[in-house]
Protein backbone atom coordinates (compact mmCIF):
# COMPACT_ATOMS: atom_id res chain seq x y z
CA UNK A 1 0.00 0.00 0.00
CA UNK A 2 1.79 3.06 -1.17
CA UNK A 3 0.07 5.16 1.92
CA UNK A 4 2.92 3.53 3.96
CA UNK A 5 5.26 5.70 1.69
CA UNK A 6 3.41 8.67 2.98
CA UNK A 7 2.20 7.83 6.24
CA UNK A 8 4.10 5.80 9.58
CA UNK A 9 0.82 5.42 11.61
CA UNK A 10 -2.50 5.27 10.05
CA UNK A 11 -5.52 5.10 12.41
CA UNK A 12 -8.88 3.84 11.31
CA UNK A 13 -11.70 4.73 13.48
CA UNK A 14 -15.04 4.95 13.84
CA UNK A 15 -17.99 6.16 16.42
CA UNK A 16 -21.58 5.53 17.95
CA UNK A 17 -23.33 8.35 18.51
CA UNK A 18 -26.77 9.68 20.06
CA UNK A 19 -27.61 10.70 17.04
CA UNK A 20 -26.64 12.76 13.90
CA UNK A 21 -26.52 16.47 15.03
CA UNK A 22 -22.86 17.11 16.31
CA UNK A 23 -23.86 20.26 17.78
CA UNK A 24 -25.60 18.38 20.58
CA UNK A 25 -25.52 14.83 19.97
CA UNK A 26 -22.96 12.73 21.85
CA UNK A 27 -20.55 9.88 21.17
CA UNK A 28 -21.32 6.96 23.19
CA UNK A 29 -19.05 4.43 21.54
CA UNK A 30 -15.89 5.08 19.94
CA UNK A 31 -13.17 2.26 18.16
CA UNK A 32 -10.04 2.53 16.36
CA UNK A 33 -7.34 0.73 14.97
CA UNK A 34 -3.71 1.82 14.95
CA UNK A 35 -1.06 0.29 11.92
CA UNK A 36 2.00 1.15 11.25
CA UNK A 37 3.58 -0.51 8.18
CA UNK A 38 0.82 -2.64 7.68
CA UNK A 39 0.45 -4.35 11.23
CA UNK A 40 -1.57 -3.59 14.04
CA UNK A 41 0.43 -1.51 16.99
CA UNK A 42 -2.76 -0.34 19.40
CA UNK A 43 -6.33 0.33 19.13
CA UNK A 44 -9.09 1.16 21.83
CA UNK A 45 -12.81 0.53 22.40
CA UNK A 46 -14.65 2.84 24.80
CA UNK A 47 -18.22 3.35 25.87
CA UNK A 48 -18.68 6.61 26.80
CA UNK A 49 -21.14 7.53 30.28
CA UNK A 50 -24.25 10.14 28.96
CA UNK A 51 -24.92 12.87 31.20
CA UNK A 52 -26.76 12.15 34.45
CA UNK A 53 -30.86 12.35 33.62
CA UNK A 54 -29.81 11.71 29.54
CA UNK A 55 -31.09 8.28 27.95
CA UNK A 56 -30.43 6.63 24.44
CA UNK A 57 -33.37 7.01 22.40
CA UNK A 58 -35.02 3.63 21.74
CA UNK A 59 -33.81 4.04 17.73
CA UNK A 60 -30.13 3.65 18.77
CA UNK A 61 -30.51 0.77 21.34
CA UNK A 62 -32.35 -0.79 18.38
CA UNK A 63 -29.35 0.00 16.41
CA UNK A 64 -26.43 -0.61 18.16
CA UNK A 65 -27.35 -2.81 20.61
CA UNK A 66 -25.42 -0.57 22.98
CA UNK A 67 -27.79 0.53 26.48
CA UNK A 68 -28.33 2.68 29.18
CA UNK A 69 -27.25 0.45 31.93
CA UNK A 70 -23.95 -0.02 29.50
CA UNK A 71 -23.11 2.76 29.72
CA UNK A 72 -23.58 3.53 32.93
CA UNK A 73 -21.09 0.31 34.19
CA UNK A 74 -18.77 0.02 31.18
CA UNK A 75 -18.92 3.77 29.98
CA UNK A 76 -15.81 6.10 31.19
CA UNK A 77 -15.85 10.06 31.06
CA UNK A 78 -15.57 12.08 28.03
CA UNK A 79 -12.34 13.50 29.05
CA UNK A 80 -10.82 10.00 29.78
CA UNK A 81 -11.87 9.08 25.90
CA UNK A 82 -10.33 11.71 24.64
CA UNK A 83 -7.36 11.68 25.89
CA UNK A 84 -7.16 7.47 24.85
CA UNK A 85 -7.97 8.92 21.19
CA UNK A 86 -5.50 11.58 21.22
CA UNK A 87 -2.93 8.49 22.72
CA UNK A 88 -2.95 7.07 19.70
CA UNK A 89 -1.92 9.72 17.86
CA UNK A 90 1.16 10.54 19.82
CA UNK A 91 4.72 9.95 18.51
CA UNK A 92 3.82 9.72 14.88
CA UNK A 93 5.26 12.44 12.23
CA UNK A 94 3.22 11.63 9.55
CA UNK A 95 -0.27 10.28 10.95
CA UNK A 96 -3.08 9.46 8.61
CA UNK A 97 -6.81 9.62 10.19
CA UNK A 98 -9.41 7.54 7.67
CA UNK A 99 -13.27 6.69 8.55
CA UNK A 100 -16.13 5.31 6.67
CA UNK A 101 -18.22 8.62 5.98
CA UNK A 102 -15.41 10.72 7.68
CA UNK A 103 -17.01 14.19 8.05
CA UNK A 104 -19.43 12.58 10.24
CA UNK A 105 -16.68 10.89 12.43
CA UNK A 106 -14.13 14.26 12.95
CA UNK A 107 -17.34 16.52 13.35
CA UNK A 108 -18.26 14.34 16.42
CA UNK A 109 -14.34 13.98 17.68
CA UNK A 110 -13.59 17.59 17.30
CA UNK A 111 -16.20 18.27 19.65
CA UNK A 112 -14.93 15.16 21.98
CA UNK A 113 -11.73 16.59 22.26
CA UNK A 114 -11.78 20.54 22.03
CA UNK A 115 -13.76 20.59 25.91
CA UNK A 116 -9.85 19.20 27.07
CA UNK A 117 -7.73 21.43 25.01
CA UNK A 118 -6.88 18.25 22.60
CA UNK A 119 -8.51 19.59 19.05
CA UNK A 120 -5.25 20.64 18.22
CA UNK A 121 -4.15 17.27 17.74
CA UNK A 122 -6.13 17.26 14.91
CA UNK A 123 -3.97 19.91 13.09
CA UNK A 124 -1.46 17.26 12.49
CA UNK A 125 -2.99 14.22 10.40
CA UNK A 126 -4.32 14.33 7.12
CA UNK A 127 -7.51 12.51 6.11
CA UNK A 128 -9.02 10.17 4.23
CA UNK A 129 -12.57 9.19 4.01
CA UNK A 130 -13.03 5.36 2.90
CA UNK A 131 -16.75 6.21 1.70
CA UNK A 132 -15.78 8.26 -0.44
CA UNK A 133 -13.55 6.34 -2.31
CA UNK A 134 -15.89 3.58 -2.25
CA UNK A 135 -18.37 5.81 -4.33
CA UNK A 136 -15.92 6.22 -7.08
CA UNK A 137 -15.64 2.34 -7.00
CA UNK A 138 -19.30 1.20 -6.64
CA UNK A 139 -22.80 2.02 -7.35
CA UNK A 140 -25.27 3.58 -4.84
CA UNK A 141 -26.22 2.19 -2.64
CA UNK A 142 -22.96 2.50 -0.47
CA UNK A 143 -23.52 2.21 3.14
CA UNK A 144 -20.86 0.27 4.94
CA UNK A 145 -22.33 -2.90 4.71
CA UNK A 146 -22.74 -2.74 1.22
CA UNK A 147 -18.95 -2.28 0.83
CA UNK A 148 -18.08 -5.06 3.15
CA UNK A 149 -20.94 -7.15 0.43
CA UNK A 150 -18.95 -5.78 -2.51
CA UNK A 151 -15.23 -6.61 -1.63
CA UNK A 152 -16.76 -10.20 0.02
CA UNK A 153 -15.44 -9.45 3.57
CA UNK A 154 -18.70 -10.86 5.26
CA UNK A 155 -16.14 -13.94 6.68
CA UNK A 156 -13.80 -11.20 8.33
CA UNK A 157 -16.01 -8.14 9.31
CA UNK A 158 -19.14 -7.13 10.23
CA UNK A 159 -20.88 -3.57 9.64
CA UNK A 160 -22.52 -3.98 13.41
CA UNK A 161 -22.75 -0.70 14.47
CA UNK A 162 -20.37 -1.26 16.86
CA UNK A 163 -17.48 1.76 16.58
CA UNK A 164 -14.52 -1.16 16.95
CA UNK A 165 -16.60 -3.65 14.54
CA UNK A 166 -16.73 -1.22 12.29
CA UNK A 167 -13.39 0.33 12.46
CA UNK A 168 -11.68 -3.19 11.48
CA UNK A 169 -14.11 -3.61 8.96
CA UNK A 170 -13.04 -0.01 7.65
CA UNK A 171 -9.49 -1.09 8.25
CA UNK A 172 -9.76 -4.43 5.76
CA UNK A 173 -11.87 -2.29 3.45
CA UNK A 174 -8.73 -0.35 3.05
CA UNK A 175 -6.57 -3.08 2.06
CA UNK A 176 -8.90 -4.17 -0.42
CA UNK A 177 -9.20 -0.85 -1.97
CA UNK A 178 -5.35 -0.55 -2.35
CA UNK A 179 -5.00 -3.95 -4.29
CA UNK A 180 -7.70 -3.19 -6.69
CA UNK A 181 -6.69 0.00 -7.51
CA UNK A 182 -3.11 2.15 -6.58
CA UNK A 183 -4.66 5.68 -6.09
CA UNK A 184 -5.64 5.79 -2.50
CA UNK A 185 -3.40 9.13 -1.79
CA UNK A 186 -5.11 11.13 -5.20
CA UNK A 187 -8.21 10.74 -2.18
CA UNK A 188 -6.25 12.19 0.96
CA UNK A 189 -8.03 15.18 1.88
CA UNK A 190 -10.92 14.82 -0.28
CA UNK A 191 -14.16 14.64 0.42
CA UNK A 192 -16.97 13.92 -1.92
CA UNK A 193 -20.56 15.43 -1.00
CA UNK A 194 -23.64 14.93 -1.72
CA UNK A 195 -24.43 16.34 -5.25
CA UNK A 196 -27.35 18.25 -4.31
CA UNK A 197 -27.63 18.61 -0.27
CA UNK A 198 -23.74 19.40 -0.07
CA UNK A 199 -21.35 18.89 2.95
CA UNK A 200 -23.35 18.34 5.64
CA UNK A 201 -21.55 19.62 9.25
CA UNK A 202 -18.78 21.89 10.37
CA UNK A 203 -16.70 22.19 7.11
CA UNK A 204 -12.81 21.15 7.85
CA UNK A 205 -10.31 23.69 6.75
CA UNK A 206 -7.99 21.24 5.64
CA UNK A 207 -10.17 19.31 3.49
CA UNK A 208 -11.40 20.09 -0.81
CA UNK A 209 -15.18 19.09 -0.47
CA UNK A 210 -16.60 18.53 -4.34
CA UNK A 211 -20.09 17.26 -5.14
CA UNK A 212 -19.30 13.39 -6.20
CA UNK A 213 -21.46 12.57 -8.95
CA UNK A 214 -23.01 8.86 -8.45
CA UNK A 215 -22.12 7.80 -12.79
CA UNK A 216 -18.18 7.31 -11.49
CA UNK A 217 -17.54 8.24 -15.43
CA UNK A 218 -14.53 9.99 -13.74
CA UNK A 219 -12.60 9.21 -9.85
CA UNK A 220 -13.49 12.33 -7.93
CA UNK A 221 -10.06 13.77 -8.16
CA UNK A 222 -9.86 13.98 -11.65
CA UNK A 223 -12.63 16.43 -11.42
CA UNK A 224 -10.83 18.76 -8.39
Amino acid sequence: MTLWEQFDRLVIFDTETTGVDYGKDRIIEIGAVSLENGTETGGMDLFIRLPEGRRLDPFIVQLTGITDERLASEGVGDEEAARAFAALLEGAERPLLVAYNAQFDLNFLFYLLRPWGLAEILKKPRFLDALTVYRDRRDYPHKLEHAIAAYQLEDQAVNSHRAIDDARAAALLLEEMAKERDDLERYIDLFGTHPKYGVSGRKISSVTYRAQPYDRRKPLYELV
